[in-house]
């Protein structure tokens, strides 16, 4: 992973002296609210429901087993003893005082950690595939590229006051693991006769206004990216609105303008600059990518898991089917932790097992552990022989799971309880969804099946690409959800289809089960829910959950 050089860690620690400087001022009143609003939002500091919020960067996911374990001091320091794992790879914090918030930055950057720009009008976190350099399908690593877009997006001065935020992913693999659809810029990794170069997609999204990203560029020099990205942003901010802010992301320009004559746009400001100062050198790229060399992997034999692993501990079998997955690398695997368990929020991970995660990354990972866009944790080079070992580790932290993937492992926002945006709460639903289905059996039978649960329009639980989608709205000053199914993802991601009238909190999980009875009904030998649904509708689903009759 990419370790600070001086400069980085110079420019982290001048913020943070720069941020403590302007928090005394605001709390001697010497900045305005509104005008410390937009300090506080360029550092990660939301004003919640309860409390401020902070949110830590994590850049593409990756963490240090001395970064979790330093996450873990600060919540138990200056929080409630847990953090919380989101849908953009990030950590929040959901406590912390507001006079403490600069103790906590500069604890972070004694560890090459910061939360610049995990919030306001500016480029977030650059997020991908939390398998990165280790999937079997991957046709390069993305991460040296996530690592030359943050350096060269954070405190980008042309780009520090957007209409909107703005969100860009890049996938490596065939299969699309980081949502690229979904995002104002999309970056998937090809290979054209021999040549890998990238292909570019702009104005994907969700909230408010949900769209699929649609292709501007069939294929760039990898030379060009800064160069290329910078030409979609000049664009985006000379045009995107800043009247209305709910129609300021990028999505809705690419609309409006239609993603040719974008491109076009794109094309000529492009040319301007495309040779400049931007365009990256091989040396350039061969030194990001030095951060990102290979582990030391020793030389192992595939061990075939049914004969050498598999007991008679059902647990075991079952965490090592559903959480376990193939490596590039022969006698190594990937090992997913689900951060789901009932009763919990999902997502929410505690001192204790972070300082866990951190030993068994240490023991088992080379030292090194993922976040997940399904907030979940991947160790993502264990070798074979030790899963076992490393299974009961995660036993006594209650961290063996055997449900990624599946029903109960949901995606879920904060909600009510915490978010001062939310129009009903979200944590009580996945609960009482999980408490509804909690056969590790009949789950399993089930198969792959995403519940997506968000507590108002912004969608920070990506309801619109779940297979099952969940919105909490609000009527007249009651909670109620909204129901859609069909959203993916995936490369081929969809935005799932509204059924109808929203429900009262206590049908949820009724509702759930009707949706799945309908499938298992008309499921046709092991097909998964997307593929029932796609061959025989959403009327059925409809007919089931409002009782039509025929």
């Amino acid at each position: 992973m990419y370790r600070y050089d001086a400069h980085d860690q110079k420019l982290v620690d001048e913020r943070v002296a720069q941020y403590r400087e302007q928090t005394e001022r605001f709390l001697e009143g010497k900045i305005p609210a509104d005008e410390f609003q937009q300090l506080r939002l360029r550092n990660g500091l939301y004003v919640q429901r309860l409390a401020p919020m902070l949110r830590i960067a994590v850049p593409y996911g990756m963490l240090s087993s001395k970064q979790i374990r330093k996450v873990a001091h600060i919540t138990r320091y200056y929080d409630k003893g847990y953090g919380h794992l989101t849908t953009r790879q990030n950590i929040q914090l959901n406590w912390p005082l507001l006079k403490e918030v600069p103790d906590i930055l500069e604890e972070l950057a004694s560890v090459q950690m910061h939360a610049i720009q995990t919030s306001g009008s500016c480029i977030r976190n650059i997020t991908t595939d939390q398998y990165a350099g280790s999937a079997k399908d991957e046709i390069e690593d993305p991460r040296p590229w996530a690592e030359l877009l943050r350096q060269w997006s954070t405190f980008h001065p042309e780009f520090n006051w957007l209409p909107r935020k703005f969100k860009i992913a890049v996938s490596g693999s065939t299969e699309d693991r980081a949502a690229i659809q979904v995002h104002d810029i999309g970056i998937r990794i090809i290979e054209r006769n021999g040549v890998r170069g990238f292909q570019i997609l702009a104005g994907g999204g969700l909230g408010r206004t949900p769209v699929i990203g649609s292709l501007i560029k069939e294929f760039l020099d990898p030379k060009h990216l800064l160069t290329y990205t910078e030409a979609v942003l000049r664009v985006y901010n000379r045009y995107g609105r800043r009247d209305n802010k709910y129609k300021a992301r990028i999505k809705i320009l690419v609309r409006a303008m239609t993603p040719e004559v974008f491109s076009e746009k794109v094309e000529v400001e492009w040319a301007s600059i495309k040779n400049g100062p931007g365009t990256l050198t091989s040396e350039e790229i061969d030194r990001t990518k030095a951060s990102f060399a290979c582990p030391k992997y020793e030389v192992l034999r595939d061990i075939n898991l049914e004969e050498a692993l598999i007991t008679d501990n059902e647990a075991f079998r079952n965490w090592l089917k559903q959480n376990v997955l193939p490596h590039k690398i022969s006698g190594y695997a990937i090992v997913n932790l689900a951060i789901k368990a009932t009763g919990v929020a999902p997502g929410d991970i505690t001192d204790e097992q972070m300082e866990l995660i951190a030993d068994c990354a240490e023991t088992f990972s080379f030292g090194e552990l993922r976040i997940t866009h399904e907030q979940n944790i991947t160790l993502a080079d264990v070798r074979q022989k030790d899963l076992y070992t490393l299974w009961q580790r995660l036993v006594t932290a209650k961290l063996n799971s055997p449900n990624l993937g599946l029903l109960t492992d949901m995606i879920c926002c904060p909600g009510g309880d915490f978010c001062s945006l939310a129009n009903a709460k979200s944590i009580p639903v996945a609960e009482a969804i999980q408490r509804r289905f909690d056969q590790l059996d009949y789950l399993h039978d089930l198969g792959e099946l995403h519940i997506n649960i968000s507590g108002c329009m912004n969608a920070c639980g990506h309801h619109h690409v779940g297979n099952i989608g969940i919105l909490g709205v609000d009527k007249k000053g009651q909670e109620f959800y909204q129901v859609s199914i069909g959203g993916s993802a995936n490369s081929s991601a969809a935005i799932g289809k509204i059924l109808g009238p929203s429900f009262a909190r206590e049908e949820i999980p009724e509702v759930i089960e009707t949706i799945v009875q309908v499938y298992i009904a008309n499921r046709v030998s092991e097909e998964y829910f997307l593929d029932t649904l796609h061959r025989i509708g959403v009327q059925p689903f409809k007919d089931a959950v409002y009782r039509i009759d025929d």
